[in-house]
C-alpha cells in the first residue's frame, strides 16, 4: 500500500521543514536548504517493492545533501537511483556531476556523501535499496556513481519505461508491495544498464543478461500486442534468438511466449471494457486493437479465464462502478 506525505494543511511557513524532515526519515539522514521564492511546496509517495523502496518526491528549488556526520548517525548501506520525472536536477559524487533531464536517472551510494540541487520545481522517482543486491563488482559500482544514463536509448532506455510504469502504478489500486518478480526486475534491468554504460557486460552474471532480456523481450511484446501476426518465430527474430532459446526464457518464467501474450492481451482488453471513453464501442473492435481478431474465440477464452462473458463483465462494471474481477486470478 502507498503511503502519501502532503504538506497542505502545515502552515506555510512551516511547510519546508516539515517536508525535509519527512524526507531524511523516508530515506536516510539528510541536510536541506531550500531556494524557493515563494512558499515551498512538495510531497513525498512511498511504497516499498519487495527489497525495494519507491518513492516520488516533487518540491520546490532545493539542495539536497548527504553529509559525513549525517551518514555517521546512520549507515544502512544502501543505493539510491534516481530518475527525473519533472524538471532538471545536478547530482554531485565521488568527484562527478551527472545533470539529469525527464527520463534521465543515475545512482549514487549513501555510504559516501552527495548532493542533489534541484533549480526549480521537480518530481523524481527514488528507488533505494541494500547494495549488495546489484550484481556488480564493488570498483565497477563505485565507478557508476554521478554518471547520467539516458533514458532515451539502450537499456537505459528500458529502464527509463520500466520506472516510469511503475511511477504510474503508485497511484492506482494494484498492491506491489508482494511483487518481488518487479523488485528483482528493477535491479536486473539497472544492472545490465550500468554495465552498458560503462562497457563491462562481462562483469554481470549471466543470469542478470538473461532477466534483462527477458524483460526487454515482454516490453517488445506490449508495443505489439495490436498485431495479430504476432508471433515466437517473430519476436526471436527480433532480439537475434532462436525460437527455443525464446520459449526456454519464458519456461523458466512458469509460462509460454503464446500463454503471455494471450494473458497481456486479456489484461487490455478487460481495463478497456470497464473504460467509460470505450463506452459504445462494440466488444469486438475492443479485441479486434488488441488483437484478438476472432470474437467467438475471445468471449469463450474471456469467459474462461474470468468466469464471466465480455458482455456480462463490462455490464457488471456498469452497475458496480469498478472492476468487477479485479480479483480474480489472472490468466495462464
Amino acid at each position: 500500500m502507498s503511503s502519501l506525505y502532503s504538506f497542505n494543511d502545515v502552515p506555510a511557513q512551516e511547510k519546508f521543514g516539515a517536508w525535509r524532515e519527512t524526507v531524511s526519515n523516508a530515506f536516510v539522514p539528510l541536510d536541506a536548504e531550500s531556494h524557493a521564492p515563494g512558499v515551498f511546496d512538495g510531497h513525498l509517495l512511498t511504497e516499498a517493492i519487495g527489497a525495494l523502496q519507491v518513492s516520488e518526491v516533487t518540491g520546490g528549488a532545493v539542495e539536497v545533501r548527504r553529509s559525513p556526520e549525517a551518514i555517521r548517525r546512520s549507515d544502512p548501506g544502501y543505493l539510491k537511483l534516481g530518475m527525473q520525472l519533472r524538471g532538471y536536477c545536478v547530482l554531485t559524487q565521488d568527484d562527478r556531476e551527472a545533470a539529469l533531464t525527464p527520463g534521465d536517472f543515475s545512482i549514487y551510494d549513501t555510504r559516501r556523501p552527495y548532493q542533489v540541487a534541484f533549480e526549480r520545481d521537480f518530481a523524481q522517482l527514488v528507488v533505494m535499496f541494500p547494495s549488495e543486491l546489484i550484481h556488480l563488482r564493488p570498483d565497477a559500482l563505485r565507478d557508476m556513481t554521478a554518471r547520467r544514463v539516458s533514458g532515451r536509448r539502450g537499456v537505459g532506455g528500458l529502464v527509463s519505461k520500466f520506472l516510469v510504469g511503475i511511477a504510474e502504478q503508485l497511484r492506482g489500486v494494484e498492491e506491489l508491495a508482494a511483487n518481488q518478480q518487479l523488485s528483482n526486475g528493477v535491479l536486473n534491468l539497472l544492472a545490465a544498464a550500468l554495465s552498458e554504460q560503462l562497457g563491462c557486460e562481462s562483469n554481470v552474471p549471466p543470469e542478470t543478461h538473461r532477466a534483462a532480456l527477458v524483460l526487454q523481450i515482454k516490453s517488445f511484446i506490449d508495443a505489439r500486442l495490436y498485431d495479430p501476426e504476432l508471433s515466437s518465430a517473430l519476436i526471436a527474430r527480433a532480439h537475434n534468438i532462436s525460437s527455443r532459446y525464446l520459449q526456454k526464457m519464458f519456461e523458466g518464467e512458469g509460462t509460454t511466449v503464446t500463454e503471455w501474450i494471450r494473458r497481456r492481451r486479456l489484461e487490455h482488453c478487460r481495463r478497456d471494457l470497464v473504460d467509460p471513453r470505450n463506452g459504445t464501442t462494440p466488444i469486438a473492435s475492443i479485441a479486434a486493437q488488441w488483437g484478438l481478431l476472432d470474437s467467438s474465440y475471445f468471449s469463450k477464452l474471456f469467459k474462461t479465464t474470468y468466469g464471466v462473458s465480455p458482455r456480462e463483465y463490462r455490464a457488471q462494471a456498469l452497475v458496480t462502478g469498478h472492476d468487477s474481477v479485479r480479483d480474480c486470478p489472472h490468466p495462464g
